[in-house]
C-alpha cells in the first residue's frame, strides 16, 4: 500500500511502500496518471504541476489540510471539473488535456461526494432500493438488504438516516450507488 507523502523538487509526487501488508478497501483497477497537471479558480491556484501514477491494485492516501487541493484532484480524474493545464490518463488513454475531455459518464471512475444526501423520510433501506424501479418492489428490497449487508450495515435496514454517524451515512449511500 502507498500514501502520497510529500511532493518533490521536480513536482513528482513521492510514495513510499508500508512496512506491513493488509486489505484495503479501495484499489485502482486501472493505471492512473497525472502528468504536469494544474487547477486554476480565478486568482487561487489550487493544484500546481501536479504529477502522479498509481498503479493497478496501488491504494493511495491524499493527506493534506483543507483547501489544499485534495478534493479537487478526485474531481478531476472522475471528470467532473476539467484541469487548467496538463494532462490525465487513465491506461495510458488520454481522459483530459489540451485538445481532449473525456466526459465523466465515459471514463468509469467513480466519486463518492462528501455531501451525498439521504432521503430523511425513508428508512435506510428504502433510501438504498430508491433507485432499483426495473425490479419488482420485493426484488428491490432485497437487492438493498443485500447491499446493506455488504457495507456491515444491513442491521440499521428499518431505521432512519439521522440516528447513523456520518461515516454509516456515508456506507449507506455507498451501497445505493
Amino acid at each position: 500500500m502507498f500514501g502520497l507523502l510529500k511532493t518533490g523538487a521536480d513536482q513528482r509526487a513521492t510514495r513510499r511502500p508500508s512496512q506491513g501488508r493488509g486489505k484495503a478497501a479501495v484499489t485502482f483497477a486501472s493505471r492512473l496518471t497525472f502528468d504536469n497537471m494544474s487547477r486554476r479558480f480565478g486568482d487561487t491556484l489550487a493544484l500546481d504541476r501536479f504529477s502522479i501514477d498509481v498503479e493497478p491494485g496501488e491504494v493511495l492516501c491524499l493527506l493534506g489540510p483543507s483547501g489544499c487541493g485534495k478534493s479537487t484532484l478526485l474531481r478531476i480524474a472522475a471528470g467532473v471539473e476539467r484541469p487548467s493545464s496538463g494532462r490525465i490518463l487513465l491506461d495510458e488513454q488520454e481522459v483530459a488535456g489540451p485538445n481532449r475531455f473525456v466526459p465523466p459518464e465515459k471514463r468509469g471512475v467513480g466519486l463518492m461526494f462528501q455531501d451525498f444526501a439521504l432521503f430523511p423520510h425513508l428508512s435506510i433501506l428504502d433510501n438504498v432500493a430508491f433507485g432499483l424501479k426495473s425490479l419488482t418492489r420485493s426484488e428491490a428490497k432485497a437487492e438493498a438488504y443485500a447491499a446493506l449487508e455488504r457495507v456491515g450495515l444491513g442491521h440499521y435496514a428499518g431505521e432512519y438516516p439521522h440516528i447513523l454517524s456520518g461515516g454509516e451515512q456515508q456506507r449507506v449511500a455507498l451501497a445505493r450507488a
